[in-house]
């Protein structure tokens, strides 16, 4: 038999469950979830191996019309994942109307005109609406493009992923296998460690913070270090963009950045499969999410 592979692009508005849905179909975590919009920043890619084929994901930041230059390269990375895949895994969620992001994000695919790749509709959180809301709100938003399927799911609880996995493999065209069986993500493990020392920032703290937040890992040792032999050591900095944003996460006694320290090294020793020690700092870059050069620097 032929080997078949490609490149899916998972779109949509943010906080739509589109990274929930990668570390589901890939059946472990590689892209950081909150249940706050905006967690994504850059594409990541994600590696399913199937019997004769291969699909690599590549979640992307949540698309919006949003303000400031730090939204506006992350809408254009999403927006630009579009071109040169073999398919489009659109994710809404389910409500009482299609929102006007969405409506964006629909007038972005039509404007592909006939180049665009083919397009499946995920209708997620088909778990908290009843089917009575649910079937309105599928005609709505099917009417509005020549979706190639239409798949009611529940990233969170699996529902409908099975399927999809199928319908997706069926859109793949014969291909070579791009990443050994073993490798989930192309992502270094310096960046996930970052990611999820990020992610931990997102969920214990509230308002602007999550957002003026940026991980950087400034030394990733393996092997026979100072603390111990086989011990990973990570020193990772945590830039914020004011001063009183630092004391924030920080917090009384140093305790909320415990918390995020401890919280992190768990998910990264999972990760890794390897004993961490992992050292946070705090540093004040002024204004970074304004500074094109900064957000550059950053990674974004």
């Amino acid at each position: 038999m032929s080997f078949k592979s490609g490149f899916i692009s998972i779109v949509g508005r943010p906080n739509a469950g589109k990274s929930t849905l990668l570390n589901a179909l890939l059946g472990e975590k590689i892209s950081i979830i909150s249940r706050k919009p905006q967690t994504t920043r850059n594409v990541i890619r994600g590696v399913k191996n199937i019997k004769d084929a291969q699909i690599v994901f590549l979640d992307t930041p949540g698309i919006h019309v949003g303000k400031g230059i730090l939204n506006e390269r992350m809408v254009r990375e999403a927006m630009a994942s579009l071109r040169d895949v073999d398919a489009v895994l659109y994710m809404i969620e389910v409500g009482d109307k299609v929102s006007s992001d969405d409506r964006f994000i629909i007038e972005g695919l039509k404007s592909a005109g006939d180049e665009a790749p083919p397009v499946l509709l995920g209708v997620n959180k088909v778990d908290r609406v009843p089917k009575e809301k649910l079937l309105p709100f599928i005609k709505e938003v099917s009417g509005l493009y020549p979706f190639k399927e239409v798949v009611p799911i529940s990233a969170l609880k699996g529902i409908g992923v099975d399927r999809l996995t199928g319908l997706i493999e069926a859109l793949l065209p014969e291909g070579p296998q791009y990443f050994p069986e073993d490798i989930s993500t192309d992502q270094p493990e310096r960046f996930i460690a970052a990611e999820i020392v990020r992610e931990k920032l997102f969920c214990l703290t509230h308002d602007e913070i999550p957002y003026s937040v940026a991980v950087l890992v400034e030394r990733f040792n393996e092997g026979t270090t100072k603390a111990g032999a086989g011990l990973i050591e990570i020193d990772a900095v945590i830039n914020v963009e004011r001063e009183s944003q630092k004391g924030i996460v920080i917090g009384k006694g140093g305790k909320l950045l415990k918390r995020v320290g401890s919280e992190a090294r768990a998910d990264i020793e999972r990760l890794l499969g390897s004993k961490v020690f992992l050292k946070l700092f705090v540093r004040v870059s002024k204004d970074w999410t304004k500074s094109e050069r900064t957000i550059e620097e950053f990674g974004y």
